[in-house]
C-alpha cells in the first residue's frame, strides 16, 4: 500500500509542474549574459599569428617581450613568448615588432543617444565590446544591422526608475515589487545582459529588482546619487555608476537630505549641486573608510566616469567650488582602488575633454591622473570588465581559448597610458577591423 502511495504522490507532482509550466509559472533557465549581436566567425582554416609585439596579457603581470599569438578562427589557440609558441604553418604573419598587443577595451558605460555611427568610431579605437546602461534594445536597431563592424553590445534595456522619472525617454517605471520584478523578466527576455537601476528608485524597490535580476543569472548596475550607496549595495547592487553616486552617503545625513530634496524637486539641481557635495565630503573621515570596506568586503563594481565631470581651471564657467569638487572624486577613486576596489572603466561616450570617439581613452587618463598604475587601469579595462559583464570566461586577456578581441598599440601603454590613443590595428573575433580612413565606415578584412 505505500508503495501505491508513493507513486501516486509522484504523479501528483510531475502533474503539477506540468501545470504550471503550461501557465508559464515553471522557473526560468539561468543563462550566462551575452552580446545582442552574435558576430560571424572566420573560417576556422584561417590562422593569424601576430609575432613580436609586447604582450600585456590584461591579467596584471609583467609583460612578454618578443610574444606570438596564434589565433584560428575567431578563438585565440595560443599565446606567449614567441620561443615557446608554434606558428602554424600557413598562418597569416602580422609582425608587431615595436609596439604593443592587448586585449580589446571593454566600455562599462557607453550612450548611444542616437549618435548611430559612434560605436564602429569606438570600435576602430579598440573598444571591442560595450554596454549601454539605461537604454531600450530598439534603439540599436540600427546599428546591429549596419553592414559595418560593431563593438560587441551588451545592453540593459531602460533603466528603472519612479515617478516622476529623471529621464522618461530612457526609463520604465516601476512603483511596486511586483512590477520592478515584471520589468526584470521583460527585459531580461528581451535580450538585457544587465539591470540597470536609477537614482529615483527607493530602497526596497531596489532590492526587489537585485533579487529578480539575480534569479535570472543577471548583475545589476546603479546610478545612485541620491540613494545613500550604502544601503543599495547592501540591498545587493553588483556596480555602480559615476563617482557621484557615492556624495549622498559620504554626506552628513543632515546635507545628504537637503541635497536629496533638492534633486526631488528639480533633475536640473544634480549639475551644479554634485561639485559642492563633492567640495564638502571629508575623505578622512570615518563615513569614507566605512563606505570604502563595504565596496570592497561586498565585491562591487565601481565604474567611475570621471571624464564625464572632469572640469579644469579655464574652463567656461568653471568656479573653484568645480575644480576642488573633481578633484575629490578623483582622489576617492584611487582610495578605493587601493583599498582593494574594483574598478573599471566606462566611457560616457561624449565628454567635455576628449574629441569625438576617444572619451574612452580620457577616462583612462583620468584613472592614472588619480594614482591607479596603467597596469591597473589596463586591467580594469579588460578582464575586470569582463568579469562585470560576466563573460571573462570568453573576454578581457589574451588567452588560450578566448575570443580574438584584440588591440595593438605603438609605444609602451604600461609607461604611459597615452600610447593607448596610438591605435594601429583592431582585431574584432579573429578579424581585423580597419582603423585608418576607413575607421568610421568600419570596413572589416
Amino acid at each position: 500500500m505505500l508503495k501505491h502511495w508513493k507513486v501516486l504522490l509522484i504523479a501528483l507532482a510531475l502533474c503539477a509542474g506540468a501545470s504550471a509550466q503550461r501557465r508559464g509559472n515553471a522557473p526560468k533557465v539561468r543563462k550566462a549574459p551575452r552580446e545582442v549581436n552574435e558576430l560571424n566567425a572566420p573560417s576556422p582554416d584561417r590562422v593569424v599569428a601576430i609575432v613580436g609585439a609586447t604582450l600585456v596579457d590584461g591579467r596584471g603581470g609583467a609583460p612578454i617581450r618578443n610574444s606570438a599569438v596564434v589565433v584560428r578562427g575567431d578563438r585565440i589557440t595560443d599565446a606567449g613568448p614567441r620561443a615557446s609558441v608554434r606558428v602554424p604553418a600557413g598562418a597569416e604573419i602580422f609582425d608587431a615588432k615595436g609596439l604593443t598587443l592587448l586585449p580589446g577595451l571593454i566600455d562599462a558605460h557607453f550612450h548611444l543617444d542616437g549618435d548611430e555611427p559612434l560605436p564602429a568610431l569606438f570600435l576602430s579605437h579598440g573598444v571591442t565590446a560595450l554596454r549601454d546602461p539605461g537604454q531600450w534594445v530598439e534603439a540599436y536597431d540600427a546599428v546591429r544591422r549596419s553592414r559595418h563592424p560593431v563593438p560587441r553590445l551588451f545592453l540593459t534595456g531602460p533603466h528603472l526608475d519612479s515617478p516622476p522619472a529623471a529621464y522618461p525617454a530612457d526609463s520604465f517605471v516601476v512603483r511596486d515589487p511586483a512590477e520592478a520584478r515584471l520589468a526584470v523578466e521583460r527585459f531580461a527576455e528581451g535580450g538585457a545582459s544587465a539591470i540597470k537601476i536609477y537614482f529615483r528608485l527607493p530602497v526596497g524597490l531596489i532590492a526587489a529588482v537585485n533579487e529578480a535580476a539575480h534569479a535570472r543569472g543577471l548583475p545589476t548596475t546603479a546610478h545612485l546619487e541620491i540613494v545613500d550607496a550604502a544601503d543599495a549595495v547592501r540591498a545587493g547592487v553588483d556596480g555602480i555608476e559615476h563617482v557621484t553616486s557615492f556624495g549622498a552617503a559620504l554626506l552628513a545625513p543632515r546635507e545628504a537630505e537637503k541635497y536629496r530634496q533638492a534633486v526631488l524637486a528639480d533633475n536640473a539641481a544634480r549639475r551644479e549641486g554634485r561639485y559642492a557635495v563633492w567640495e564638502k565630503i571629508d575623505l578622512d573621515s570615518a563615513r569614507t573608510r566605512s563606505l570604502i570596506e563595504l565596496l570592497v568586503e561586498r565585491r562591487t563594481y565601481v565604474s567611475p566616469t570621471l571624464a564625464i565631470f572632469e572640469r579644469r581651471a579655464g574652463d567656461r564657467d568653471t568656479t573653484d567650488v568645480h575644480l576642488r569638487g573633481f578633484r575629490k572624486m578623483l582622489d576617492f577613486t584611487a582610495r578605493a582602488r587601493r583599498a582593494g576596489a574594483r574598478v573599471v572603466v566606462g566611457s560616457h561616450s561624449i565628454v567635455p575633454h576628449a574629441e569625438r570617439g576617444w572619451a574612452y581613452q580620457r577616462e583612462m587618463e583620468l584613472l592614472v591622473e588619480a594614482g591607479l598604475s596603467p597596469s591597473e587601469v589596463i586591467v580594469a579595462a579588460t578582464l575586470e570588465n569582463a568579469r562585470f559583464f560576466r563573460a571573462e570566461d570568453r573576454l578581457g586577456s589574451v588567452e588560450r581559448g578566448k575570443l580574438a578581441d584584440l588591440l595593438i598599440v605603438e609605444g609602451d601603454p604600461l609607461a604611459d597610458i597615452r600610447a593607448m590613443r596610438n591605435v594601429k590595428r583592431v582585431m574584432l573575433g579573429g578579424r581585423w577591423v580597419s582603423t585608418g580612413e576607413g575607421a568610421k565606415e568600419g570596413v572589416a578584412r
